[in-house]
């Protein structure tokens, strides 16, 4: 890196690659280069997000010395490959969830990254919210009490219409998952990252409402999937994901309760953090003179002049940049944070496929729980 500044290419052209470049930019890293299915798309995608060319290809940007940190955009099949040849060109790397359309080859990219000794951080943006790190640190301090229940919920509606179609409905580019892969997955991250527990044991039900969509036909995505969750602590929960929910565009909830507190909180209404007890309850702004540190340190304006969802990007961009020059941000979600979510997103397939109970898989313990 350059001043601290780092060099960043891009490999895709669409609306994710967009909000990584606002997010480098808004980090002051210098953006180098993109790369896009043709020279002709990454020319015009590097004139339209601000960087300096287009590479004519993949192995032409690996190539750069001046590139530090490589964001990868592209569609998931894709990740995987891609990722693990930035690792090996000993670059830094942030790639799109989910890191794989596999677990075996998800830990391949957690052994691959830490063998090259290189930052690999996995876009779990939503962890950036500061009432989300509000939430972590008063369940940290033993503020909620024992934690009883869960409930959570992350419901879209761009898939709604059977006319509704895109790349991510095919398995072959999107992999077997996709609800719970897409959105499912920063559900479980959040509720993890809040209550500081893990997800051990679940049962489900996944459903395809649409086997043909436009012009996808033989369609095995799921379109939502209802699951019951144990975690390590003995609380219990429940969650929804859908991506044919009208009205709902980008409605990510999490609510839970302890023996003392309730705490919910809601992406699409990111400015409060509801604070339930039984003898009241509160809606706390995000007003850095009211919140712990490390939430506080996420709150970049005054109370009242709203954040959202490109703040939180940004953040968890330069924080990547900051683990990069050697830095240890708190909470910053890396490779084996994908894994972990690629594990629980096979577990829920399994589950609604074979029925029952199914343990979490970890390369130590079996995945199907005995009847």
């Amino acid at each position: 890196m350059t001043d601290g500044a780092p060099g960043v290419a891009v490999v895709g052209g669409g609306f994710m690659a967009t909000v990584h470049s606002r997010a480098a930019r808004a980090a002051g890293a210098r953006l180098l280069g993109v790369v896009a299915s043709s020279p002709e798309r990454s020319a015009a995608a590097a004139a339209t997000l601000g960087f300096e060319r287009g590479y004519d290809s993949f192995d032409e940007l690996l190539a750069d010395p001046a590139v530090d940190v490589v964001h990868v955009c592209t569609p998931n099949a894709l990740h995987a490959e891609q990722a693990l040849a930035v690792i090996a060109a000993g670059k830094h790397v942030i790639c799109e969830k989910p890191l794989a359309t596999d677990v075996d080859t998800a830990a391949r990219l957690v052994e691959a990254a830490e063998v090259a000794g290189v930052t690999a951080t996995v876009p779990f943006v939503y962890r950036f919210h500061p009432l989300v790190r509000e939430a972590r640190a008063r369940v940290a301090s033993g503020e909620l009490g024992a934690l009883l229940t869960i409930s959570g919920s992350y419901l879209q509606d761009w898939l709604l219409a059977q006319t509704d179609d895109n790349w991510r409905v095919d398995s072959a580019a999107g992999g077997r998952s996709r609800a719970f892969a897409d959105i499912g997955s920063h559900l479980v991250d959040l509720i993890e990252f809040i209550t500081g527990t893990r997800i051990t044991e679940l049962s489900g039900a996944v459903r395809t409402f649409f086997a043909e969509r436009g012009n996808t036909t033989a369609i095995t995505t799921e379109d939502a999937a209802a699951v019951v969750i144990r975690l390590e602590s003995g609380a219990i929960g429940t969650l929804l994901v859908s991506q044919v929910a009208p009205g709902r565009k980008n409605r990510l909830h999490i609510e839970v309760a302890g023996t003392e507190l309730s705490i919910g909180f809601d992406q699409e209404a990111p400015e409060t953090l509801w604070l339930g007890r039984r003898s009241g309850t509160q809606l706390l702004p995000r007003d850095a003179d009211q919140l712990h540190p490390d939430a506080a340190r996420l709150s970049i304006v005054p109370s009242g002049h709203p954040m959202g969802y490109q703040d939180a990007f940004n953040a968890f961009v330069a924080d990547s940049y900051a683990a990069m020059a050697g830095q240890s941000p708190e909470g910053l979600p890396v490779f084996a944070d994908g894994l972990r979510a690629a594990r629980i997103t096979e577990a829920v397939l399994d589950a609604a496929a074979e029925g029952g109970w199914v343990r979490i898989a970890s390369p130590t313990t079996e995945n199907r729980i005995p009847a």
